[in-house]
């Protein structure tokens, strides 16, 4: 026994006119008499009396129709009994983007003040690039990220700048730099570099570029990869250095040495933007809320950026 066609049923009953029932239903008065046949071949017996002018209730319908409606109403509060269950389980949940180094530096202190408010929300947590999570927020799949602002950012989307991350080079252990308590710039001019992927990760690509072009120099490129991990691993295998956001060194690695860079002017300073990004006008008290947290104490989790 079909739900649908039990409300056919229903509102043939009522309405005692094929015409007006399909009309409310939203269907074709054809496709409705088809249901009611169907309805009536798999109870094996009439529930209708058709005449050309008239429908009525056969004594079967008639003693049929007020458990029906009864079915119904239930099927209708079961139903909604699950979508406010789903409605609950999406208001306790909250699903946050971070690029690689936010997901090490940033997040875990931000959880851990914020679960200490709402244990029971449930924290989905997606670690990827800045050009990966901001569909995923125009999608509605994310409700806030930690990203590299782009230029030109979809207008749906809202941010808020958080902090500039610090360059640090990485160095093999046993490399002649090793033990510099700072680096300049100068002191990388012959050194092969390895840098990120641009079409991925434009800001940490463009960092190794820009220092250079401020020193009046052309960095020598050796390699390239997509991972900051993969990076830190190649400057421990010997194959280079590489200049990285601070928080790439969590956790550090054997085999390699993350020496300060000396910065020339303020301007290197802010070649590694890190921002708060959501989807304007979407509603949401618990990211409202994060976000609140996350301009009370951000003196304390940009510690160590």
């Amino acid at each position: 026994m079909d739900l649908h066609q039990l409300r056919c049923f229903v509102a043939v009953a009522e309405e005692l006119h094929f015409g007006r029932a399909a009309r409310r239903l939203d269907m074709l008065p054809s496709a409705l008499s088809r249901d009611i046949r169907l309805l009536e071949t798999s109870l094996g017996a009439p529930l209708l009396l058709r005449t050309t002018r008239n429908v009525m209730l056969s004594q079967d319908g008639a003693a049929f129709v007020d458990d029906a409606r009864a079915l119904l109403a239930r099927a209708d509060a079961l139903a909604a009994e699950v979508r406010e269950r789903g409605r609950r389980r999406l208001r306790s949940l909250i699903r946050i983007g971070a690029i690689d180094t936010a997901a090490a530096g940033l997040v875990p202190p931000l959880l851990h003040d914020f679960r200490e408010l709402h244990a029971a929300v449930t924290v989905q947590l997606l670690e990827d690039k800045t050009v990966r999570l901001v569909p995923k927020l125009l999608s509605g799949r994310l409700d806030l990220a930690f990203i590299r602002p782009p230029g030109g950012l979809d207008k749906r989307i809202e941010t808020m700048m958080l902090f500039h991350e610090t360059p640090v080079v990485a160095v093999p252990s046993r490399h002649r730099l090793a033990s510099r308590r700072r680096l300049s710039i100068e002191a990388l001019a012959d050194e092969p570099m390895i840098v990120p992927d641009r079409s991925s990760r434009p800001h940490s690509h463009d960092l190794t570029i820009k220092l250079f072009q401020r020193a009046g120099l052309h960095p020598n490129l050796s390699q390239s990869a997509e991972e900051k991990q993969t990076i830190v691993q190649l400057v421990a295998a010997g194959l280079g250095l590489a200049i990285v956001p601070r928080w790439a060194s969590r956790p550090g690695m054997a085999g390699v040495r993350f020496v300060p860079l000396a910065l020339r002017d303020a301007a290197d300073l802010e070649l590694l933007p890190m921002a708060a990004a959501w989807l304007r006008n979407a509603r949401d008290p618990l990211r409202d809320e994060m976000l609140d947290m996350l301009r009370l104490r951000l003196p304390r989790y940009a510690e160590g950026a």
